[in-house]
Formats: C-alpha cells, sequence, structure tokens
C-alpha cells in the first residue's frame, strides 16, 4: 500500500511467553534483560537516596523543587539565541509560556508547543527548559513551553484547557512572535503526553490549529486502565507504585465532578481516532507506563495514523530530562529534532519502529564488565555531582557561579576532555528497526 493511500495492512503474532496477541509494529523486545549501562549507574544512585528518604516522606511544596533542580541540573541545555516570556490570557486566568528562538531570521518559523510531565502534579517551566532547547536547536525551530494549572489545586481538566488555549492563542497570534501558523506541532511527556494526545484531539475536533505532528513521550494516555508494565516495573526504576499511588491521591479530588473514563480526559479511550496529526511516540522498557504508550501508539496506526515509534527497552520513565547523563536521552532528544525538521519541512513520518539499546561487547569478561559498571558508575555520580554543584549555585547566586565557572575553566579543560573521551567510548548504541523489516 503506498504511503498515499495509508500504512501498510496491520498484522497479528501471538507472544507465547505472554499469551497475548499484538499487531506486528510493536518492538520485539518491550524490556531488556537489565537497564542501560547509564541506566543502571542513575537509578543506583536514585535508589539510594529513596532509601535514605522515601518520596512518601516529602510534602508537595519539597517534591515540586526536588522534581525543578534535578531536571535543571541533569540536563545538557543546549544553546538558543533567545528565551523570553510572555503571558497571556486563560480561561482560568494567565498562562505564562517560555519562548526559545534559534538565531534571528527574517522569515517566520514553525512552532512546538511543550507539555511537560510531572504526574498532573509537579512540573514547570523549568522541568521543560532543556526538551525545549533541544528542540529550538536541532529543528531550527520556535519551541513554546506551557505553565499549565496543577492539581491538586486545580482540577485536571484546567491544565488540559490551558493547553488548548496556548495552542489557540499561538494559532491565531504566533506571528507577533515570528511564528509561521501553518507549521505547527506539539509535544509532552508522562503526564505531558496525556495532555498532547488530548489537544491533538480537542484541536481537530473542534476544527482549531492543524497540526503536522505530535510527539508523545511514554505517555499516560488512561487513567483507568492498568497494563502489565504496572506490576512489572512496580519497583526500583524512577516510577514506583508507592509515588503512583501518591500521584492518585493527589488528583483524586478531580473524579469528584470528572469522569476519568471520558476522552478527554483519557484520550485512549475515544473510539474513532482517524486523522489525527501524525505521532512519534517514545516508549522505555522499563516504564511502568510503557504498555499505556505502546497500546496507544498501536490504536493510532490502526486507525490509519503514521507513528514513528521509538522504543527503548533499556531505559527508565523520565529520561529525557537527564540527558546530561543518560545517553539514550541525548538519542531520543536528537530523533525527536529530526522528526520536527522534517515535517515542518512537508517531509512525511516514516510509520516505522525503531528499537534503541546498549552496544554491548560480545561475551565480555567479568573483569571487563566489572571494569565498564564501575567506571560507568564513577562518570555518572562525577557528572551528577558536578551538574547539581552547578545548579545549587546558580539558585543561591548566577553571579557567583559564573565567576567561579571563568575562574576554574582552564583547571578544568584537561579533566573535561578527558571525561568527554570517556563518555563517547561508553556511550554507543544500535538502533535497529523492525517494523517494517527493511
Amino acid at each position: 500500500m503506498t504511503a498515499a493511500n495509508g500504512p501498510p495492512p496491520t498484522k497479528h503474532r501471538k507472544s507465547a511467553k505472554q499469551g497475548r496477541t499484538y499487531l506486528t509494529g510493536m518492538p520485539l523486545l518491550r524490556r531488556a534483560g537489565r537497564p542501560d549501562r547509564d541506566a543502571r549507574a542513575f537509578l543506583r544512585i536514585l535508589n539510594l537516596a529513596t532509601r535514605l528518604r522515601p518520596v512518601e516522606q516529602y510534602s508537595l511544596r519539597e517534591l515540586r523543587e526536588v522534581w525543578r533542580l534535578t531536571a535543571l541540573a541533569l540536563s545538557q541545555q543546549p544553546p538558543v539565541a533567545r528565551v523570553t516570556e510572555v503571558v497571556i490570557d486563560g480561561p482560568g486566568g494567565p498562562i505564562e509560556l517560555r519562548i526559545f528562538t534559534p538565531e534571528h531570521t527574517d522569515q517566520a518559523l514553525p512552532a512546538f508547543l511543550w507539555f511537560h510531565g510531572g504526574g498532573f502534579v509537579v512540573g514547570g517551566l523549568d522541568t521543560a527548559e532543556s526538551i525545549c532547547r533541544s528542540a529550538t536547536y536541532h529543528a531550527d525551530c520556535i519551541s513554546i513551553a506551557v505553565r499549565y494549572r496543577l492539581a491538586p489545586e486545580h482540577d485536571l481538566a484546567a491544565g488540559r484547557e490551558d493547553c488548548l488555549a496556548a495552542l489557540q492563542w499561538v494559532a491565531e497570534q504566533g506571528a507577533t512572535l515570528g511564528v509561521d501558523t501553518t507549521r505547527l506541532a506539539i509535544g509532552g511527556d508522562s503526564a505531558g503526553g496525556n495532555l498532547c494526545a488530548a489537544v491533538a484531539q480537542a484541536a481537530q475536533r473542534q476544527g482549531g490549529a492543524a497540526l503536522c505532528l505530535q510527539v508523545l513521550a511514554y505517555p499516560a494516555t488512561d487513567l483507568v486502565q492498568e497494563f502489565p508494565s504496572f506490576v512489572e516495573n512496580a519497583e526500583g526504576f524512577m516510577i514506583t507504585d508507592t509515588l503512583l499511588a501518591q500521584i492518585k491521591h493527589t488528583v483524586a479530588g478531580s473524579f469528584a465532578t470528572l469522569d476519568p473514563e471520558d476522552p478527554w480526559l483519557s484520550p485512549r479511550r475515544r473510539r474513532d481516532l482517524r486523522g489525527l496529526p501524525p505521532a512519534v511516540v517514545i516508549s522505555a522498557g522499563f516504564d511502568p507506563i510503557r504498555d499505556d504508550g505502546l497500546d496507544y501508539a498501536e490504536r493510532l496506526r490502526a486507525a490509519g495514523v503514521p507513528v514513528e515509534l521509538l522504543h527503548y527497552a533499556g531505559q527508565f520513565h523520565g529520561f529525557l530530562n537527564f540527558d546530561a547523563v543518560i545517553g539514550a536521552g541525548r538519542d531520543a532528544l536528537q530523533r525527536i529534532g529530526d522528526a520536527l525538521a522534517a515535517a515542518f519541512s512537508g517531509e512525511s513520518i516514516a510509520d516505522r519502529t525503531v528499537e534503541i539499546s546498549d552496544a554491548e561487547s560480545a561475551r565480555p569478561s567479568s573483569l571487563y564488565a566489572a571494569a565498564g559498571e564501575l567506571t560507568a558508575a564513577g562518570l555518572m555520580t562525577w557528572v551528577a555531582t558536578e551538574r547539581w554543584s552547578g545548579t545549587l549555585l546558580r539558585q543561591l547566586s548566577p553571579t557567583a557561579a559564573g565567576t567561579t565557572r571563568v575562574l576554574l575553566q582552564p583547571l578544568c579543560l584537561p579533566v573535561s576532555l578527558m571525561r568527554r573521551r570517556l563518555v563517547t567510548r561508553l556511550d554507543q548504541r544500535v538502533a535497529c528497526q523492525t517494523y517494517p523489516k527493511t
């Protein structure tokens, strides 16, 4: 079947191990035997920290601040020409937008709106910063982070109303920012992926902005259904069943007046997905909501919507926010940028599944494997400590942070070059297209 007529016919295969039927476009390996090497090092540090102070001991205010600082510290923050903020009128009050612009040009540029993750209760403009910067850097577009209303101060409808209002405002007023309003895309991670899917459906249903792409990073598209990955990845992989239970408790008040089965809240439950914009869907093997995102990708394809499914079988939920220490995060952000650039130039998205994993050495000796683990753990600790220190210093005094960086740069340069070589040597992945077979 040609691209003009839609994706290839969908076929089914049977998983003997799990006794379930899947469409052929799903990853051949949903979950690696163990997390990727840098993910293992990251999770060791994270799990130690949560043992010292369990997540349920944090207040909501503390959780919000910890997540904000963590996202700032462990992300790369690529350079862009200009960062500005505007405030627009929203359905429940002002909505803040942070706008990332590439090099100055007299030509109108396409725009990418990003809805941050955080379980509908944490996150904000700072946690969206690195992903928006990356999209602007790689796709030469204007990226716009949206600060939407969070629970429990507001119900779950409020945030998606804000995101839809932000998209409508950009579609109508974006020219004032230098946006080409005929080339718009949206995206989001986790809870933001839920918002992105819901907003894409609403824009289509209402005849609103015509979107050329939606980017869904490990999206939670169903607030009712619990998938097998919830049990499979319940402990030890960033998002635990304890944290999910805490989030459910925090947002529970919304369901006194809202129906969680309504597609506006659970976009997976919309019966007809035909005509939605093409999608890039990112999934991670060690993610409790992995099967949710895969199921939505499956449903989009069944409705004739092209989907580029990028599956990282050795990664965990949230890895895009940690691209300073997680190589797969850098890889995924580059692929998102490439997909955006292609969509903005009018190219059709490739309807395919690509599985990305560590490039493991063939039958390494136990000594070699131990050395690799130790090196990865050392690098992770080194980089994370350095970035956390710099982030905290910038929060206390940007001037002092800048002065310290200038003074230490000559001393740190040789060490930084050595570290970069080590990271490059360890940071190697293999990407394999498993659908359709080439």
